[in-house]
């Protein structure tokens, strides 16, 4: 089998040749870069000297090449290639928002800045969680090519977070706040001020605080998820921040639980801490979220005492997750952790093919996180 991919000198480019050089399905790789075609790969980055002989081509000499395409590219370039490789019978997987947003144009305009180029192409659209849509993406590759919508990397750590709590009818009234801390590499390739080494090392700070493009996409996977158990979704606020780290998100969300522990201190008196129905508690709803997530290969639920991190999760697809409540018992926090890189994009696009064409899901994705 030939995978294209077109991006592939960007970051996420980068992982997806990183991944698919070892997957077991993937006989040959057709490279595509605007900007650096004609040039070899391996002179872009010299880290795959001797592994990846492959000069830079044309996108459509891609396309044409290819069995399958990823489209590693910015927002709202893609849909021409995602509209060729349909013509030609192939599946898409797209890393950019163009098609998270199923046919919602409303959503994707106001917050991306441009209408759908070929709305239509939609029909044949998936957004790409394998958790929450596995099914879905399945049914419709089985009837045809297909184009997946590749979530976005904050959206990924808070909906695997937020989703069992939400299914099993867990939110109570008021509102989920979601912490998110990101790598640099989330920003891209191409330098910007904000990203410049002196300006972002050292320090963490919030950014697009009440407009990050991946607020909608969250709250859009909360109605989803909620509405798997007859529930409506709570509302939302999601902020980012960029952490002065390569890879990674790390996100810390509060959940305003429907049923709270009735413990003494609340209203106003004394915190206090009453270990043991804490305790039981978070053992209780550990265990729903260890049984809900049972059969995902890519999602762990950490044993009590561990704290997701993201530098357990590194050059992964693995999703981490750790249960906590705060201590009047009123609030589920949750820990979430993933490599922004790899579940948070290349790793999810690869785990979208091999549901696509029916390989084991976790070909191609099976190293052990590395840890430093």
């Amino acid at each position: 089998m030939i995978v294209g991919i077109i991006g592939a000198t960007g970051y996420a480019g980068a992982e997806l040749v990183r991944i698919l050089a070892g997957h077991p399905g993937a006989g040959k790789l057709a490279l595509a870069s605007v900007s650096r075609q004609g040039d070899s790969f391996e002179s872009v980055y010299p880290n795959f000297f001797g592994y990846m002989p492959v000069t830079l081509e044309s996108p459509e000499r891609v396309i044409a090449a290819s069995d399958v395409v990823f489209l590693a590219l910015p927002h709202g370039v893609g849909e021409t290639y995602a509209r060729a490789a349909l013509e030609r019978g192939i599946s898409c997987i797209d890393l950019s928002a163009d098609f998270r947003f199923g046919d919602d144009e409303e959503t994707f305009s106001a917050w991306y800045g441009k209408p759908y180029e070929y709305p239509e192409l939609r029909r044949r659209s998936v957004y790409g969680l394998p958790e929450l849509n596995r099914g879905r993406l399945k049914a419709l590759a089985a009837d045809g090519p297909v184009i997946v919508g590749n979530p976005g990397c904050y959206p990924t750590g808070a909906s695997l977070g937020l989703f069992p709590a939400l299914a099993r009818g867990l939110a109570g009234p008021g509102t989920v706040i979601v912490d998110s801390a990101s790598g640099v590499t989330g920003g891209g390739r191409d330098p910007s001020p904000a990203f410049h080494y002196p300006e972002c090392a050292d320090s963490l700070t919030p950014y697009k605080v009440g407009s990050h493009r991946h607020t909608p996409e969250i709250r859009r996977n909360m109605i989803a998820m909620a509405a798997v158990g007859g529930e409506a979704a709570p509302s939302l606020i999601f902020t980012s921040h960029l952490a002065p780290m390569n890879r990674g998100i790390l996100s810390t969300i509060y959940l305003p639980l429907r049923e709270p522990l009735a413990l003494p201190g609340g209203k106003g008196g004394p915190v206090r801490f009453p270990g043991g129905e804490i305790a039981e508690k978070v053992r209780e709803i550990r265990e729903l979220y260890a049984a809900f997530y049972r059969e995902e290969p890519f999602v762990r639920v950490l044993p009590p005492g561990t704290v997701a991190a993201s530098g357990r999760v590194r050059l992964s697809n693995f999703c981490d997750i750790s249960i906590h409540l705060d201590p009047g018992g009123s609030t589920l926090i949750l820990a979430t952790a993933i490599d922004n890189m790899v579940k948070g994009a290349a790793g999810q696009a690869v785990q979208n093919m091999n549901i696509i064409f029916g390989f084991d899901e976790r070909a191609g994705l099976t190293a052990i996180p590395a840890s430093f």
